[in-house]
């Protein structure tokens, strides 16, 4: 079995994937998380890649290849880390991949996750290859492409126009129909899935084995920030091992409109920043973006004297036309906002800079998606989601 979960903030044990009861009394969301691996006498070098190269997971792996994405230079001490290479498109593979073996391994028939797109793509791809059903709850601004690549993967896609009844459905679903929530479900947002977020750490075994200790900065666009804090625990992990000198700086990649740790941070006092809370509008850079700042995220900028930097649409859209032409990666916006950041950064005098490229940018093309109308109650979701199944066998 998975091992226990504990608050990195307070220390409580608990279960469930609702982030601690305890914190959440006191305002702040905090995700939980299971115990830091032991990586001593681990060979770096010979570290074969994505989340099943050191598993946090016991248990058979769960995989369609994801991970060992390539590392491409796109200038002077600039590299991205191109996660559009997973078997979806995108980063999430990493943690859907691990996310679904922990839903096999505590008998789950169903699992769930709330997605503008790429999670439930992921979840939907990783639950048919493991045997199980899966249901996405999205919003109705997911892009067509994304729907129909969930839906041919055997997912209803699920539409709300509010954000807080989807999370309200999904947590009745788990509560009473035991569907397995391998993404946050509550408000504000904690995290997503605590044993699914482990697999975000082979991307830093990853950028240790092929860049050593020179990495100086890590820029990752940030929502919850599960990636940012998986990120940031892997490299810790290499730290204490003493494969790695240092932890790279961590850097949160931001839009101005939804920009939840960029107004934290600009407040000196720790309480302050994690009560902090901003409003969110849609943007381009659909992947990214919330409300509060999740303390995971607060936790790996903290750690490694971080920042978040967030930009103005006009500066982000210029970086996502612009590297496709000078660079041939194609990435989807919020992966844009990651490199016009670093770039930023290397003007103001960072060195040996990485960027993490999220998703493809095929993930945004812009294509009106067919769905069905919000279902009003739990029986009327789980009368659709019976229909769906019985159709697509």
């Amino acid at each position: 079995m998975p091992a226990p979960l504990r608050c990195p903030r307070c220390s409580l044990e608990a279960g469930g994937f609702a982030g601690c009861p305890r914190c959440r009394a006191d305002g702040v969301p905090v995700n939980l998380v299971p115990p830091l691996l032991d990586l001593r006498g681990r060979d770096l070098a010979a570290f074969p890649g994505g989340p099943w190269g050191w598993p946090s997971l016991p248990g058979p792996p769960l995989t369609l290849g994801e991970g060992d994405t390539p590392l491409v230079p796109v200038g002077d001490s600039l590299w991205v880390k191109d996660e559009s290479r997973n078997p979806t498109g995108s980063h999430k593979d990493r943690a859907m991949a691990v996310g679904v073996a922990a839903a096999l391994a505590q008998g789950a028939d169903t699992v769930v996750a709330a997605s503008s797109g790429n999670a439930g793509a992921s979840a939907a791809a990783y639950a048919a290859r493991a045997g199980l059903r899966c249901v996405v709850l999205t919003t109705v601004r997911i892009p067509g492409v994304l729907a129909e690549q969930t839906r041919a993967l055997g997912a209803p896609v699920v539409p709300f126009t509010d954000t807080a009844a989807r999370d309200t459905m999904i947590e009745a679903a788990v509560r009473e129909l035991g569907w397995y929530p391998l993404t946050n479900y509550v408000q504000p947002a904690a995290g997503g899935n605590a044993y699914g977020n482990e697999g975000y750490k082979s991307i830093a075994y990853e950028l240790a084995r092929d860049l050593g200790s020179t990495v100086d900065t890590v820029v990752v666009p940030t929502s919850r920030a599960d990636l940012l804090a998986g990120v940031e625990r892997g490299y810790r992990e290499l730290a204490a091992a003493g494969l790695v000198t240092s932890v790279p700086r961590m850097v949160a990649a931001e839009t101005a409109t939804a920009a939840a740790f960029s107004a934290a941070l600009r407040h000196d006092d720790r309480v302050v920043q994690e009560l902090t809370t901003v409003h969110s509008v849609p943007s381009p850079a659909f992947s990214i973006g919330s409300t509060q700042p999740a303390w995971q995220g607060l936790q790996a900028l903290w750690n490694t004297s971080g920042e978040a930097v967030a930009l103005e649409v006009d500066d982000y859209l210029t970086e996502h036309r612009r590297l496709p032409l000078t660079t041939g990666l194609f990435l989807e916006a919020s992966s844009a906002v990651a490199v016009a950041v670093a770039r930023r950064l290397l003007d103001q005098g960072a060195r040996n800079v990485v960027a993490l490229g999220t998703g493809s940018g095929l993930k945004g093309l812009d294509a009106p998606a067919e769905l069905p109308e919000s279902p009003s109650s739990l029986d009327e979701l789980a009368g659709y989601c019976a229909e769906w199944f019985a159709t697509v066998g």
